[in-house]
């Protein structure tokens, strides 16, 4: 096997991540009322979330969470649109609080919109974490690029018409059709990585996310963690995001809350064919995961 090549490390801020040296672990911070996998923090209408917000991010640090990455739209497959000003009141107060209580802490927002995203950086977000890879909103990429803020550019064929739903189980793809996925996955993620350039984000603030469970197969997802070491072979630190996903479930037939196990395979496996980062749930099992997956696989010499 050709050793895979090692991208610059990035700095922000205070912050290094040194590609390679070891995985980070992005803890999933979800302002939503209808997560997938059920641990959104939004209160009822009107209630102060920011108490919830705060103990989960205390806990995700603790837990040695490197990121925490903050939504406030749900990506989940069959979930209902919000508003750029809906999305910017529910996580620019949590961005806020969490920036104030924990100034150490590394925060992303993973959002599309480039209104939101600016709001986001504004209240202490650092890195953007695009779901649609800077396709959704041609504002977005001059917007990183000005502000030079790292981007997650994520491959997404997600479409409403090849959903199919499972009592238990939750929404999937099922109707998702490729040539070659391998091939197809990276040409679109090129394109988005061109999209990058192309406003002025250097390659060194670029990270690469495969787009686990986003309009793809359960067999397609399998074959993604497979074979990320061809995602990782672009020369680009990839993002993992396969926590709770729905083809663990589909797998093991399993709902949301009993896909830990699931989680923690899909994770080391991710992890020993080249993913950087892993964004999940479950911070303080999937980081022991990861530490031992590296002493595994980032042995020296």
């Amino acid at each position: 096997m050709q050793p895979r090549p090692v991208p610059p490390a990035l700095t922000i801020g205070a912050h290094t991540l040194e590609w390679g040296r070891r995985t980070y672990v992005m803890g999933i911070l979800n302002l939503t009322p209808d997560s997938f996998s059920g641990d959104g923090l939004l209160g009822p209408s009107g209630a102060d979330s920011t108490g919830a917000v705060l103990a989960q991010a205390g806990a995700f640090l603790a837990a040695g969470a490197d990121i925490l990455d903050i939504g406030g739209e749900s990506t989940r497959p069959g979930s209902a649109p919000v508003s750029a000003q809906e999305e910017i009141d529910r996580v620019v107060p949590a961005i806020r609080a969490v920036a104030a209580e924990y100034p150490q802490a590394l925060l992303s927002v993973d959002t599309s919109k480039a209104q939101v995203a600016e709001a986001a950086l504004q209240a202490g977000a650092r890195i953007l974490n695009d779901v649609w890879g800077l396709r959704a909103d041609p504002a977005l990429a001059a917007l990183a690029a000005r502000q030079e803020a790292p981007v997650v550019l994520m491959h997404n064929r997600s479409s409403p018409a090849s959903i199919e739903v499972r009592a238990r189980l939750g929404a999937a793809y099922a109707g998702s059709e490729y040539g070659d996925l391998l091939e197809e996955v990276k040409a679109e993620l090129l394109a988005s990585v061109r999209l990058a350039r192309e406003a002025g984000i250097p390659d060194e603030r670029i990270l690469l996310d495969p787009g686990i469970g986003f309009g793809k197969k359960v067999e397609h997802n399998l074959e993604l963690i497979d074979r990320l070491g061809e995602i990782r072979a672009l020369g680009y630190p990839v993002l993992l995001g396969a926590s709770r996903k729905s083809f663990i479930g589909y797998t093991l037939d399993l709902p949301p809350e009993e896909r830990l196990e699931g989680t923690a395979a899909a994770v080391a496996i991710g992890i020993a064919r080249g993913a950087d980062v892993v964004r999940v749930h479950d911070v303080q099992a999937m980081v022991r995961v990861a530490r031992m997956t590296d002493a595994l696989v980032r042995r020296k010499g």
